[in-house]
């Protein structure tokens, strides 16, 4: 089996069988593509059923060398382990040289979160005059209110939207729904959007269920949201480096810190691991410790 045939059946794998988007499958495509890379730079080209633990090794040892951070070798040998699955599962090796491989090790960085007062800096700073004002706060009140990832903001859909009792469903990685409650202030924003300038928008065929669309009648891009949410920051002066998943991680961080269950939270964020939610955390154990300092009568 070559490169490219296995790199196809992978991908129609994702697509078929995992039902992955296309996001992902792009972004596991890159990194197979980079262990071909490595396999073709080599005196003789190695095989993808031909590969060994050894050979595995040095592809990691390679990534270093090119200067790619441990945490990104990490996320390409996830990428790695999920095809030798697929060719073990096809019955094309007998063997996953990947299975024994060990994951450089990384520090788990904790992700910048906004506080109250920048989330309600940066809602004030949208221009409500703009036709396209209402739409866009709307937007970042969804994105807080709800802890939406990107995609699940710009491929929301009306049908999907429970206003009356306050929930909305979200279809999340691997066509996973789940239902997400949504606060006051974001439904306010979302039923002006929705009844008062959505309904004068010309909308183009097979786009009329989607929630959030541009002047044109048609779906926002990720890169849109990431440009108002990066302007916004410009115009308040905002220091910290933010795109719309630190409003996810917002979300997580503020409903923890409040005392909110851990499961429930990774109900809401869509986790299949509750050790992905345990990372936010962090802000509670530094309460914990001053109050400890403070209270304890042995500290």
């Amino acid at each position: 089996m070559e490169w490219q045939q296995a790199i196809k059946g992978f991908k129609s794998y994702l697509k078929l069988e995992k039902s992955m988007s296309a996001n992902s499958i792009q972004a596991y495509s890159r990194d197979i593509d980079k262990l071909k890379q490595f396999s073709e730079s080599q005196e003789v080209i190695i095989k993808p059923i031909a590969i060994s633990l050894a050979d595995l090794r040095r592809f990691l040892t390679w990534l270093s060398e090119l200067g790619m951070l441990p945490t990104s070798q990490a996320r390409i040998l996830s990428g790695i382990k999920a095809f030798y699955k697929y060719l073990l599962m096809e019955d094309e090796i007998k063997i996953d040289p990947s299975e024994l491989l060990e994951s450089p090790k990384t520090r788990r960085k904790l992700p910048d979160t906004l506080s109250m007062l920048d989330i309600d800096n940066l809602i004030n700073a949208i221009d409500l005059s703009k036709p396209d004002g209402a739409r866009n706060k709307a937007i970042l009140e969804v994105l807080y209110s709800c802890g939406l990832r990107v995609s699940e903001l710009t491929e929301l859909r009306i049908s999907n939207l429970y206003l009356d009792i306050e929930f909305i469903k979200v279809v999340g990685k691997g066509s996973k729904e789940r239902l997400v409650p949504i606060g006051g202030s974001a439904t306010k924003a979302l039923k002006i959007w929705l009844d008062e300038v959505r309904v004068h928008i010309l909308i183009k065929k097979g786009e009329e269920d989607l929630v959030f669309l541009n002047r044109r009648g048609t779906r926002l891009s990720r890169v849109y949201i990431f440009m108002l949410i990066k302007d916004l920051a410009e115009v308040i002066g905002l220091k910290k480096k933010i795109s719309p998943h630190t409003f996810r991680h917002s979300f997580a961080t503020h409903l923890v810190e409040g005392g909110a269950d851990l499961r429930a939270v990774q109900e809401m964020l869509g986790h299949e691991s509750i050790t992905t939610t345990e990372i936010y955390t962090h802000l509670d154990r530094d309460y914990l410790k001053s109050t400890i300092i403070q209270y304890h009568p042995r500290s």
